[in-house]
């Protein structure tokens, strides 16, 4: 025992003289640039609202923000890169409902700890969902839509954008908590499931409100309920199935930050308040808002929870509906 509190008594003596340079490194955060990987192409949603924020940090930074995209593998390489990058507040990831919240449940061989290998920092959006049909389906609402499925289970395709979107997992979750089935048609992204709605060759969908509106201002697809717990701006007068068949139904796609676990708190939080600060503003919130998308700032800690809060859902919604994908 004397010889264990000796060695330990000397280790921590040797790490004495680091600690100042490692407070040092902590108080003049950042002096170089700060990366933010995001798992996915430019365009797409995730990617849009991360250089929103990245801009918007790199005007209060003394340092430029960078947006750097690894898209391919469901998302898993970047998330790979970015848990194994030093935790030293350079590096950023821009997590996901894919790839934190439903990835730990459907892919066999995750490259990293969804729960264990990242720092929440803060939700940035929510993208609400909704379920639309063609214009010729006789059903205008969720209890109407619902009967026909029970009376006939499994006899109503419903398009879906590919195995494990979340617009997959919403269906796989309406299904589940209404106790009804329809029959899952899974296509290669949103633009071509939504394109055969359009024609008609299938009936409903369960798709993003920013990909649905315009058809629907359009009149080519109708709109009968949202996924998301509340109703969105944009479409006022379309309720949630929360309100109109499952009590506490909610699901939507989302994109956040986090970085590597082990980032020193004092960091986090110091991003964390910029992020906030940036969300807050009226005028980043609109330009959210005329994307379809939610403005969704909040503590690391709540952003922790609402992870964990995830990946426990999608994981009973997995099991049940047996949704795996390779990798």
């Amino acid at each position: 025992m004397t010889r264990m509190f000796g060695r330990r008594a000397i280790l921590a003596a040797a790490s004495l003289p680091l600690l100042p340079a490692i407070a040092r490194a902590q108080s003049d955060w950042p002096n170089r640039p700060v990366r933010i990987i995001v798992p996915f192409p430019p365009g797409q949603a995730s990617d849009i609202v991360t250089r929103l924020v990245a801009d918007e940090l790199s005007r209060r930074w003394p340092q430029r923000v960078v947006v750097e995209n690894r898209a391919g593998g469901a998302g898993s390489p970047a998330l790979e890169a970015g848990a194994r990058s030093a935790p030293d507040g350079y590096t950023l990831i821009a997590g996901t409902s894919g790839t934190l919240g439903v990835n730990p449940s459907v892919l066999p061989r995750l490259p990293y700890d969804a729960e264990k290998d990242f720092a929440a920092i803060s939700n940035v959006a929510m993208v609400p969902l909704l379920v639309i049909a063609h214009p010729s389906l006789p059903y205008n609402t969720m209890q109407e839509l619902a009967a026909a499925a029970r009376a006939q289970p499994g006899a109503l395709d419903m398009a879906s954008a590919g195995p494990a979107t979340s617009q997959h997992m919403a269906a796989e979750l309406l299904m589940l908590r209404a106790n009804i089935r329809f029959n899952i048609v899974h296509y290669r992204g949103s633009g071509p499931a939504i394109a055969d709605v359009i024609a008609g060759n299938v009936k409903l969908m369960t798709d993003s409100v920013a990909s649905a509106l315009p058809h629907i201002r359009e009149g080519r697809v109708k709109a009968i309920a949202l996924c998301s717990a509340r109703r969105v701006p944009q479409l006022p007068d379309v309720p949630t199935i929360a309100e109109t068949l499952v009590p506490g139904y909610e699901a939507a796609g989302w994109s956040g930050l986090v970085a590597p676990a082990g980032t020193p708190p004092e960091i986090i939080h110091r991003i964390n308040a910029d992020v906030v600060a940036v969300l807050r503003d009226p005028a980043i919130a609109a330009r959210i808002a005329s994307m379809a998308m939610v403005a969704d700032p909040g503590t690391p800690e709540e952003y922790g929870a609402f992870i964990r809060n995830e990946i426990a859902k999608w994981r009973e919604v997995a099991r049940a509906a047996n949704v795996r994908l390779e990798g």
